[in-house]
């Protein structure tokens, strides 16, 4: 974020609004320019617009403040992941070691409810995988379907927002992908690939719509047909 915007929505977090001519005595920055970052951060939905009205005796238009919208919070330092593990550990210590897990299964129910209407809305199994990576790219994981002949049809990911978790509660991952089956109603291949740049990103082989590349040599093999077996939604373990 441009350092400008940082400023402006640092000093609008420490005020209850404020008009453009005050923000630009504040930063020692222009009043057009103020008002042009102001202007684009209310279309990126950080600011809002907000009018005081004025008693009946006094004249003039209302005083114009800008002042933040609840998008910005995730802007600046919150409690994360580092005090989630804590929770978890703290839990662990208090209730027995199979307790985090026990939160963990509770949080992808959660996921799972949150998503389905969503993800079964889709006529076809290609739209409802499309629909899973959309809600997932907005939930932070950076996820984007992609496809070719020789593979098949894939989400991609390039984040997680669990990653910490996942390594110190590795069988989160196995719960995660059991509730991608269970809205997409079919089996899911989770494989970490290397890009070849020094960095990593996750590949969900889904088994209606793709093929299996095994080994170096990259031999390639369609994945088994799902049985409806397979389709039944279940407990996630």
């Amino acid at each position: 974020m441009r350092a400008s915007w940082a400023a402006i929505l640092e000093a609008l977090k420490l005020s209850d609004g404020m008009p453009v001519s005050e923000l630009a005595r504040e930063l020692g920055m222009s009043y057009m320019g103020v008002k042009q970052h102001c202007q684009k951060l209310t279309e990126l939905g950080f600011l809002e617009e907000w009018r005081i009205p004025r008693e009946k005796k006094e004249v003039g238009r209302p005083e114009k403040l800008y002042r933040i919208k609840p998008k910005c919070e995730g802007l600046f330092p919150e409690a994360g992941v580092e005090l989630t593990l804590a929770v978890m550990e703290g839990v662990r210590q208090i209730y027995g070691d199979s307790a985090p897990e026990k939160l963990l299964f509770h949080h992808f129910q959660k996921l799972r409810e949150q998503w389905q209407p969503r993800v079964r809305a889709g006529k076809s199994m290609v739209e409802k995988a499309t629909r899973l990576a959309d809600v997932r790219d907005k939930a932070g994981w950076f996820s984007r379907c992609h496809y070719d002949p020789s593979t098949g049809f894939r989400i991609e990911e390039f984040h997680s927002p669990m990653a910490k978790i996942y390594a110190q509660y590795p069988s989160a991952v196995r719960m995660e992908v059991q509730m991608m089956e269970q809205l997409l109603g079919t089996k899911i291949s989770r494989n970490e690939v290397s890009t070849g740049k020094g960095r990593r990103r996750v590949v969900y082989e889904i088994a209606t719509l793709g093929v299996r590349e095994e080994g170096a040599a990259a031999e390639r093999k369609p994945i088994r047909p799902v049985s409806e077996k397979d389709g039944e939604q279940g407990r996630l373990f």
